[in-house]
């Protein structure tokens, strides 16, 4: 038991970290499948507040190794085949995962055609009354949600129809099907983030966990930007790599 009241030296781990190591023992001993106590008589068993509890218990959940959801509990699960790419190249979550022999599949699709933002206007060189279609969609893994894809495309590039038929989640890989624009390269800001309500009920996860964030935009060689995509991904899946020369160095 570790107590939030208790006094430690400098050399000592801080407390969610022995939390951590409290729960670890407490999962060995546990199935796939299996229900971890209630949030409060978890946190009373371990003598420390539920705030340390939650903290501690967001490692495991990056990880893959428990599943919390709004209103049932937490329950541990096996560890999920972790994606592994590189940077360098831009590829699908499904190329990726075919890769290594994960299945993936799309879960809910909504499109939504509407009017462009004032930015997305501006990056996407279009007037703000033409319209765009803004492509949302759950990706899963393992029946888990894994990612949620969120992408705006200039409509006449990329016509609805073209969704209906064969649509496994990736607009990068239909438009490279389709073969209707040259494509070159993607522009991405990469940041932790906590998620939003929404995300987070379409990731079955709890308000303010934390997911890797990508925004993208993705360019024709032209120089045009054809496609605005924010991707949410679950930690515990991916984890990416980027291979850097070092400066300096002929």
């Amino acid at each position: 038991m570790v107590k939030d009241n208790k006094r430690r030296s400098s050399h000592r781990k801080p407390l969610y970290r022995q939390t951590e190591d409290a729960l670890a023992k407490i999962l060995t001993d546990m199935t796939p499948g299996e229900f971890l106590p209630s949030e409060p008589a978890l946190a009373k068993k371990l003598g420390v507040s539920r705030a340390t509890l939650r903290e501690a218990m967001r490692s495991f959940e990056e990880r893959g190794l428990i599943i919390r959801r709004q209103g049932v509990g937490t329950y541990v699960t096996s560890p999920p085949q972790v994606i592994d790419a590189g940077l360098e190249v831009l590829e699908s979550i499904e190329t990726m995962a075919e890769r290594i022999g994960l299945k993936v599949d799309m879960g809910a699709l909504v499109i939504n055609e509407r009017e462009p933002y004032i930015d997305e206007s501006t990056l996407l060189e279009i007037s703000t009354q033409k319209p765009v279609l803004e492509i949302s969609r759950v990706i899963n893994a393992d029946k888990r949600p894994v990612a949620f894809l969120i992408d705006v495309v200039p409509k006449d590039i990329f016509p609805e129809e073209a969704l209906k038929n064969g649509f496994r989640g990736s607009v990068l890989d239909l438009l490279l099907q389709r073969g209707v624009v040259d494509l070159d390269l993607s522009r991405t800001e990469i940041t932790a983030v906590s998620v939003q309500p929404d995300v987070a009920r379409h990731m079955k996860i709890q308000r303010g966990d934390v997911l890797l964030h990508f925004e993208a935009y993705l360019y024709t060689r032209d120089g045009r930007a054809i496609d605005h995509s924010q991707s949410y991904f679950l930690p515990g899946t991916f984890r990416f790599h980027v291979m850097r020369r070092v400066g300096g160095c002929s």
